[in-house]
């Protein structure tokens, strides 16, 4: 395909977890063609040579209730992301992760009939809340890009046309942080105790997430005279983050940029972190961690009941495994009590048991494979465009 016009492909994310993985993407198919890219990023899709349509902060909300004062603009913004499609005619379209915003540019796409192999790239946690999600995607999506491999058993049965790639945290480098780059670039100590916290990058958990990381960091300041306290985060969420953890008793070391992040992964001691993608980069890396989440009481209410009925965990690690590996403190275990409790015991024995049990349930998900997952996702691309033009 490399001999003929450049290719068009127009890539839609709603928050730095998906802008991770899609980023990765975007290298890979670089490597096979010349491409052009289109759509919605953030910094590391910008960094790759696209650019964004409009801020990926403006879809960074979670939770029903969240959602409503933001939903007047978040209706303009996929309006405005469907005109670009259309007026851009892309080879293909792929969506990656936020489900709640990309079902809506699919459904947007059958509707206004345009003519576009469209794919997700995430499958939606329909085991986790709804099964309905799995209709959704059989009937609005042409092929998705799964991640985990007990989800295709799922998707096979609900008749989805579907590829496993893999997790692309694996090929991400989180294991190749170097830690003595970091002390030294940060005037620290071998003797220092590295606390690394990452609250998350949505508003809502930034607003949930940072009072609770603030009582927790100065309790262990209490615990730990040679605390020192680091916050990876991107660009746009950095501004939000600064003025108020700068309030904070204890200094904390704003870090921007993947090279920093993983130099500060490798220099930590311990983790507290926001429930995501996050806790396999951590677990990668060999940090030991505990990971909390915290929502509007009324949408945690809701979830609650629905994912005791189908889950026992929420971090991925602990759903592979089907055991506590990460400790979980969500919603009204996500206090200073509870989170201290287990942060004392990882920060022992427990910790390095956590860790070598970690990273073997990520060779589960591609670690040490011939090809990463985004190289494979990359295959399929190609071969769907390719297939649509032999049309």
């Amino acid at each position: 395909m490399s001999e003929r016009r450049r290719l068009k492909v127009y890539l839609v994310t709603g928050e730095p977890s998906g802008d991770l993985l899609a980023c990765r993407l975007m290298r890979a198919l670089k490597a096979q063609d010349n491409v052009d890219f289109f759509g919605v990023g953030g910094e590391g899709m910008q960094a790759e040579g696209l650019q964004t349509l409009f801020p990926i902060s403006d879809l960074a909300v979670m939770g029903i209730f969240e959602v409503i004062p933001h939903l007047p603009k978040i209706l303009g913004r996929i309006r405005q992301t469907l005109d670009d499609i259309e007026e851009k005619k892309p080879d293909i379209v792929i969506t990656v992760d936020s489900w709640s915003f990309s079902k809506q540019i699919h459904l947007g796409l059958i509707k206004r009939k345009v003519q576009v192999p469209h794919i997700h790239y995430v499958a939606p946690q329909v085991w986790a809340w709804k099964g309905k999600r799995a209709d959704q995607i059989r009937k609005w999506v042409d092929h998705l890009l799964m991640l985990l491999p007990f989800e295709k058993k799922f998707f096979e049965k609900k008749g989805v046309s579907f590829t496993y790639v893999g997790h692309p945290v694996t090929e991400g480098g989180s294991d190749k942080g170097n830690a003595k780059r970091f002390i030294t670039m940060h005037n620290l100590s071998q003797k220092d105790f590295v606390l690394t916290i990452l609250p998350g990058s949505r508003k809502t958990e930034i607003k949930y997430l940072l009072p609770i990381f603030e009582q927790v960091v100065s309790k262990m300041a209490e615990k730990y005279k040679n605390l020192r306290v680091v916050l990876p985060t991107v660009e746009t969420v950095k501004d939000k983050i600064a003025p108020i953890v700068s309030k904070w008793k204890v200094p904390v070391m704003i870090v921007t940029g993947e090279l920093a992040r993983y130099d500060a992964f490798a220099a930590s001691d311990l983790a507290l972190a926001a429930s995501g993608t996050v806790s396999l980069e951590l677990a990668m890396a060999g940090v030991p961690h505990v990971i909390v989440y915290k929502m509007n009481w009324l949408t945690g209410k809701l979830a609650k009941p629905v994912l005791k009925r189908k889950i026992r965990f929420v971090n991925l690690i602990n759903i592979l495994a089907d055991k506590e590996i990460i400790p979980e403190c969500l919603q009204d275990d996500c206090n200073l009590e509870k989170i201290m409790l287990q942060l004392e015991k990882v920060a022992g024995e427990d910790g390095k048991k956590q860790v070598v049990s970690a990273q073997k349930v990520m060779q589960q998900l591609g670690a040490g494979q011939a090809l990463t997952p985004s190289q494979k996702a990359a295959n399929v691309v190609r071969d769907i465009i390719r297939k649509n033009k032999e049309k």
